[in-house]
């Protein structure tokens, strides 16, 4: 029977009913750990990109262990500081910061706004200016690279939304060193998310030092360089590339600096962390396809429907017989419901299946579509299970809805 560390997710299922997100604690440290590793010798920050999966325990795991947290909303910085996260080690990405978001991350002390915008710079002057503070800004550029990804996770092509060009961001780091409200600290950039592929990575870092090399002859010096995240993890048969693969590479460019490197990882600490757990609920024959029918749907996993992503689908019960070729799909009123496709499977009705690799932008992006309540969350210590989201119920679903009166029917 498969396992969560000391656990059988079979009893797990029985006792929490399906479906269920399921992680391990050591899974999740490991994956910490490993750019930890990885970045030994080098003045560095590890800020876990909270939009992978932003459970608040996840959180407080990563924030004992010394993790910064990258954020792209004011949701996620208060989830980091209830996790008990430190805000000097916060970094606020994201194109569409408001006002309100700016001035509490202000408030909250973070390390630094990663700037995405000539707009964006000179609202965050203008708030800092209304507060009598100082904030602490990186510009992110966008480099042109292709990151080789799906399109929906590729970020650092000029026809993406995020960043600026190199030209764009050296006026924006002359107007930031201008400003008595303004205080340049670092540059960043992020090019896409899943790349199993170093080289845009070295592409990219090559154009942010030579921005670096050209704001240092205008007098303007950095403490960070930033390269943001989206190392992929193996779904299936990617090339197993890990932390140590991309930093090794990099070494090189940062020794010497006087740079402190940080890193903004998310699938890659916590992707490999978490199973879903779905029942069969039918198996439904035909001359052309056979379907198994699961309780989980695109509300709960959208990856393989989004970007179609694939997850490795494993039954708990291994039986005897021959297999047959399936398409795995959800409940959901969608043909586009699928948690795989052509999977060949020996099941039965009421078996329990895991859908693996489903720790990151798994739960984070479910939905109640359809009416559908979200799955519980569970994280696994050894022998000790903890809830860590109790299962929504369809009173909470509604619980901010309300009925007309009756004059308005």
């Amino acid at each position: 029977m498969l396992r969560c560390e000391q656990v059988e997710l079979q009893s797990l299922a029985e006792s929490y009913g399906t479906p269920l997100y399921v992680y391990s604690k050591a899974a999740l440290e490991s994956g910490f750990t490993a750019w930890q590793d990885a970045l030994s010798g080098l003045p560095h920050l590890i800020c876990y990109a909270v939009k992978a999966n932003s459970n608040i325990a996840i959180l407080q795991c990563l924030a004992k262990l010394g993790a910064g947290f990258d954020i792209v909303s004011g949701g996620e910085l208060a989830r980091v500081m209830m996790a008990g996260g430190d805000p000097n080690k916060v970094v606020f990405s994201g194109v569409g910061k408001t006002p309100a978001e700016i001035r509490n991350a202000l408030d909250t002390g973070i390390r630094c706004f990663n700037v995405e915008s000539a707009s964006e710079l000179r609202l965050l002057e203008s708030i800092a200016a209304e507060t009598k503070m100082t904030a602490p800004v990186s510009i992110r550029v966008n480099p042109d690279v292709d990151a080789q990804t799906h399109p929906y996770i590729s970020t650092g092509l000029k026809e993406n939304k995020f960043g600026v060009d190199e030209d764009t961001a050296l006026k924006l780091y002359q107007q930031a060193q201008a400003s008595d409200h303004l205080n340049p600290v670092g540059i960043d950039c992020h090019i896409g998310s899943q790349l199993t592929d170093i080289s845009p990575y070295l592409e990219a870092v090559d154009h942010l030092l030579g921005i670096v090399d050209r704001l240092g002859d205008l007098g303007i010096s950095l403490e960070h360089i930033d390269i943001g995240g989206g190392l992929g993890i193996q779904y299936r048969q990617e090339p197993p590339t890990g932390p140590i693969d991309l930093i090794e590479s990099l070494k090189e460019r940062f020794e010497h600096r006087g740079l402190e490197v940080v890193v903004e990882p998310g699938r890659s600490i916590v992707g490999n962390a978490g199973v879903l757990l779905s029942e069969v609920v039918a198996l439904k024959h035909g001359e052309h396809k056979n379907f198994a029918i699961v309780d989980a749907g695109m509300n709960d996993l959208i990856r393989p429907s989004l970007y179609q992503g694939w997850h490795d689908i494993t039954p708990l019960a291994q039986r005897d017989g021959a297999s047959l070729n399936y398409d795995v799909v959800g409940p959901v009123c969608e043909t586009g419901d699928f948690l795989g496709k052509d999977r060949d499977l020996r099941i039965e009705e009421g078996d329990v299946l895991a859908v693996m690799s489903a720790g990151a932008y798994g739960f984070v992006m479910a939905s109640n579509y359809n009416s559908r309540p979200r799955a519980a969350e569970l994280l696994i210590d050894g022998h000790d299970c903890h809830v860590v989201r109790q299962r929504e119920t369809i009173a909470t679903l509604v619980a901010d809805e309300a009925l007309l009166p009756d004059k308005m029917l």
